[in-house]
């Protein structure tokens, strides 16, 4: 369980564990909203189309080890953990992120680029590295930078798909560089603050929308320079997808968390340290707005957009119409969360996987691709069937903004 959050104890205890889950939320985005050094695509027959993604945490396979939450600890968190192994009742990492977790780019095996089932039999290449900012998409020449180790993503990405076809290029980017990690320990510290605790949204949300330009660049640029790398690849425009996608919502708003009255059970139980009115901001406004800026950011690019924003919805973090696994409930895609809970780190899991697409939302993410793959180019929408697994998802043409 998550160990330095648990019921029933004083008040003394309790503010000690708000200091350390303080910490743990301060840090968890350390990485990012975040196998390894050596990526390689799967098979090497030259006529088979590739697909390949580039970004960050959210296309890159962060928290692809959980299949739900669970604050239970046997069994390995109740069969959540995907990292453990019954017979041996051992936990390795890399069984899931394979040699990325040695640096922490935290690429899945059910990364969106991997679970999506069309086009069936194409190669697929994850180049994503959680944490990664436009930098680390640019070529060297207009500022690209090495991000944990890696070179360039649109240099990789180059040197890979020479003497290759692609069949689409999907990009997942903006998020760190808008500084969405700043958005949520700043929230999550006005909910744990012991003394004068307030919500963040009257603060934050005038500084999210200065940084949307800003924000809007980013990805524009990561784009250039993809369609650039692409063409000295011998990779034309036009004889390949493009396509940039957006995030789906982590949190529920205000009137659909499970834990009312914004007290600290949804900290110690819940995995969402947040007040109401910063629930219903992060998902009516701040989520949609990122998605709109990079939806311009695609018309001007040239490329297709993939709107995730309501992917999630009902499936959120401490939503009314999730629930945890425990003794009593098994795992499933239909009931369980499709994103990870907030953690310290300290008793299960990595304080970065917190707030990304668990097993299950991958899954989903990886139909939505699968579906947008399969119908002809265009922007669309992607949303869930309540009560559905994550392969039931669904596309409508994109909201016109």
């Amino acid at each position: 369980m998550r160990t330095t959050w648990v019921r029933g104890r004083g008040r003394a205890r309790c503010r000690r564990r708000i200091a350390v889950a303080t910490a743990a939320v301060a840090a968890l985005c350390g990485a990012g909203l975040t196998q390894g050094g050596t990526v390689h695509a799967q098979g090497k027959a030259a006529e088979t189309p590739w697909v390949v993604s580039l970004g960050d945490s959210f296309i890159s396979g962060e928290a692809g080890r959980w299949s739900g939450n669970s604050n239970d600890s046997a069994g390995g968190y109740s069969g959540t953990d995907r990292a453990f192994d019954q017979p041996s009742r051992t936990t390795d990492e890399h069984r899931v992120y394979g040699a990325s977790y040695d640096n922490g780019c935290n690429r899945s095996d059910s990364a969106e680029v991997h679970s999506s089932p069309a086009p069936a039999g194409a190669h697929r290449l994850n180049l994503a590295c959680s944490g990664a900012t436009s930098t680390a998409i640019l070529l060297p020449e207009h500022g690209g930078r090495p991000f944990k180790s890696e070179p360039s993503q649109a240099e990789q990405l180059q040197k890979a798909v020479t003497g290759h076809p692609v069949r689409a290029v999907v990009v997942s980017v903006g998020g760190n560089d808008l500084g969405f990690e700043d958005v949520i320990v700043a929230c999550a510290k006005g909910f744990v603050t012991p003394i004068g605790a307030s919500p963040c949204a009257p603060t934050q949300a005038p500084e999210v929308k200065k940084r949307l330009p800003a924000m809007r660049a980013a990805a524009v640029n990561s784009l250039a320079d993809v369609t650039t790398a692409m063409n000295r690849a011998g990779h034309p425009a036009g004889s390949y997808r493009l396509i940039l996608q957006s995030y789906p919502s982590p949190l529920p708003d205000g009137a659909r968390i499970r834990y009312p009255g914004d007290k600290y059970d949804r900290l110690t139980d819940g995995g969402c340290p947040f007040f109401d009115k910063d629930l219903t901001w992060a998902h009516d406004q701040l989520v949609p707005d990122i998605s709109s800026t990079l939806a311009s950011a695609a018309r001007e690019s040239g490329a297709e957009f993939l709107d995730l924003s309501r992917a999630f919805d009902g499936r959120e973090v401490c939503s009314t119409t999730t629930v945890q696994a425990g003794p009593r409930e098994r795992p499933s895609g239909r009931t369980s969360e499709w994103v990870r809970f907030v953690t310290t780190g300290a008793g299960q899991g990595q304080r970065q996987e917190s707030l990304h697409p668990n097993h299950y939302g991958q899954l989903a993410l990886g139909a939505c691709l699968g579906l947008h793959l399969t119908g002809t180019p265009g922007d669309r929408r992607c949303t869930n069937a309540p009560g559905e697994g994550p392969h039931a998802m669904r596309l409508s043409p994109a909201p016109k903004n």
